[in-house]
């Protein structure tokens, strides 16, 4: 049977899963069902996502360890929050959203993330690393200061913990006290020894009621002999507990800490979560050591654990990633041009915070080891920790996502931008992205970046101008320096041997015309010069301009083109106050404006937009050549077919 026409596999029998909608219903079977149920939830996970693509690896490691919260708690009151949530698929199953599982990450579907609206299950939308902590604290505190039952109970795992915020969290957490009860997912420990059936015990033993209720009376007591007594063994007593078990540092935040206990041991886990429930104590923090992929031969043998996949066949493991042999990805043209220039520059370094792979630095890792950082999920430090490389003479590429960089916005302005440091940031995954959504969408950067002083910004239109932008950050070191370009693979256009230092602030005429111009920022020029296709079939000479540059404008340029046509629009992948609008202020400083100038700009809609397929999503977003054209034919009143029949209508 040809590719095209295999069938997916067979949803997997599912017996007990079937007769749970709902946590209530899952709290009705018996604790040795739980194992049955469990195998059942897996099977279910992985039919799905083979189907729809999406984060499987996270999702397999915390199958036990959702149900078991489910089990144990009483979801939806005790507000459960799961950080970044990309490994909220068990959890999505379990909370009456089964039968819509296979619409994950899909336009009109589940998102691939928690969302507010999506279910009273998902009381924090999550998507960005770190924020549980914090978000359950809110939960739990407001439960407290109303006299509410309900407590917060968040899901970290151990990357996440990598980010200052989960400890600022954390050191603010003691006033929730036993309303707070935080999760430590971690995914990067082996399973034994540290979890065998001692560590197993011993966590039951501190957990329990008889423990705590001892070491409550004896607080009382020895808070009778002296303060300073009392202090002391209360601390010996903590860290002696932290010395067998590992949590000196949690127990020094002010967190009572159980475990380390297998993630994937119900017998285990089950007591130990039933007894934080019911503990007077907290805030508690329960560490939980699980496997990312477990139970898939194919993801706990990958060296990612499949964390993020295509459709795949669930016999074999392979992943469909289309036909091979296409243009390379955006990321690791950044990645392999900047590889090579660092063999001749020694002052290069690139900076990565937990995103490798994703940004490209992969590449120049491979090449270059030592001048290589990944900083975790810290872009705050990353930034300032480029900021000082620069300051010292080094030359480096802090490559972040563009939804990630606006976590560390204030260090771009503070410890970059007021400073004029030399840092160079490469910004990936700008514009709409796909199935990921609004949360992974970079849509911002250009009007976040391009009103600061000092700032140049770019946008790459293709990958030959990514591999030029590259090279001329590098060689630019009169201040800060950005270049943006979108997630997935370049146009297919051939990266020059030579790359060219591009002239700051200077754009370029990709084509000719005389009635309309379009001025286009980034990787929307395919769709300008297919809408100059239509136009100038419609009789509309149309000029095509790659402006290169957001700041600074290539003024000259701008100015010639707004003067000498008739009508002229701005195009780019971002939100309003971008690109569009330094156009406009630029026309009405110069007094463009003055003689009633035909501009438009088009710019991603003030809203933000689920996932769906990119082409979709910017057809909605009103960024292809369709929209193009009937910008321009609307802007000129040209009574055509692009006209709608309320516009005719209203002329007549």
């Amino acid at each position: 049977m040809p590719k095209s026409e295999q069938q997916p596999a067979a949803a997997p029998e599912t017996p007990l899963l079937d007769t749970v909608q709902y946590p209530s219903d899952l709290r009705k079977l018996k604790p040795g069902q739980m194992r049955q149920l469990c195998d059942e939830l897996r099977q279910e996970m992985i039919s799905a996502v083979s189907v729809t693509g999406g984060h499987l690896g996270a999702g397999l490691g915390v199958v036990e360890l959702t149900a078991a919260i489910h089990y144990v708690f009483n979801t939806p009151d005790d507000r459960l929050i799961f950080d970044v949530g990309h490994q909220c698929y068990p959890h999505k199953i379990l909370t009456g959203r089964r039968d819509r599982i296979r619409t994950l990450r899909k336009g009109g579907g589940l998102s691939g993330f928690t969302k507010r609206a999506e279910s009273e299950y998902d009381p924090f939308g999550a998507a960005h690393s770190s924020t549980s902590i914090s978000a359950a604290l809110g939960f739990a505190i407001a439960n407290k200061l109303n006299d509410a039952p309900g407590k917060g109970i968040a899901v970290i795992g151990d990357g996440a913990m990598s980010a200052g915020m989960a400890y600022e969290a954390m050191n603010n957490a003691e006033a929730a006290g036993n309303r707070l009860v935080v999760i430590l997912n971690d995914n990067d420990m082996s399973i034994a020894p540290p979890v065998g059936g001692l560590s197993g015990y011993l966590a039951r033993l501190i957990s329990s009621s008889e423990y705590m209720g001892l070491r409550s009376l004896a607080s009382k007591m020895t808070s009778k002999i002296s303060r300073r007594v009392h202090k002391g063994l209360s601390k010996a007593e903590s860290h002696t507990r932290g010395m067998v078990t590992g949590g000196t540092l949690f127990e020094e935040l002010g967190f009572y800490y159980v475990g380390p206990i297998d993630g994937h041991n119900l017998d285990h886990l089950l007591p130990v979560l039933e007894n934080v429930r019911d503990a007077e104590e907290g805030p508690i923090l329960v560490h939980v050591v699980t496997q990312k992929g477990k139970g898939y031969a194919p993801a706990e043998q990958s060296a990612d654990k499949y964390h993020g996949v295509a459709k795949f066949d669930v016999v074999t493991g392979k992943q469909d990633k289309g036909a091979g042999g296409g243009p390379p990805a955006y990321q690791n043209v950044f990645g392999e041009t900047l590889a090579k220039l660092a063999e001749t520059d020694k002052r290069i370094c690139a900076i990565t915070a937990a995103m490798p792979s994703g940004t490209g630095v992969d590449k120049f890792a491979a090449a270059h080891p030592n001048r290589s950082f990944d900083v975790g999920i810290a872009e705050q430090h990353g930034v300032t920790f480029a900021a000082g490389l620069a300051a010292q003479g080094m030359r480096p590429f802090a490559a972040i996502y563009s939804t990630f960089l606006q976590r560390a916005y204030d260090q771009v302005v503070h410890d970059v931008a007021i400073q004029n440091l030399p840092v160079r940031f490469a910004i990936d995954r700008a514009g709409l992205v796909g199935a990921d959504g609004c949360t992974h969408a970079g849509s911002f950067d250009i009007a976040y970046l391009a009103t600061l002083p000092n700032m140049v910004v770019m946008a790459a239109a293709d990958e030959a101008e990514l591999a030029h932008m590259t090279y001329t950050a590098a060689e630019y070191d009169d201040g800060p320096i950005a270049f943006r370009y979108p997630r997935g693979a370049g146009t297919g256009v051939t990266i020059p041997e030579t790359l060219e230092k591009l002239e700051i602030g200077k754009g370029r005429i990709v084509r000719e015309g005389k009635k309309v111009a379009i001025l286009s920022l980034g990787t929307r020029l395919g769709e300008a010069q297919k809408a100059a296709d239509a136009l100038d079939a419609k009789g509309l000479s149309t000029t095509v301009a790659d402006l290169r540059f957001a700041k600074p404008l290539d003024e000259k340029l701008i100015a010639k083109l707004l003067s000498t046509h008739d009508v002229c629009i701005t195009v780019e992948e971002a939100a309003v106050g971008g690109f569009g609008a330094h156009v406009l202020t630029m026309a009405s400083d110069l007094g463009l404006t003055d003689a009633g100038l035909k501009l438009r700009t088009m710019r991603l809609p003030d809203s933000f937009q689920d996932q769906d397929a990119p082409d979709k999503q910017y057809a909605e977003a009103g960024l292809d050549a369709d929209a193009m054209v009937d910008t321009v034919l609307k802007a000129l009143r040209h009574n055509s077919a692009g006209v709608d029949a309320a516009e005719t209508g209203a002329r007549a």
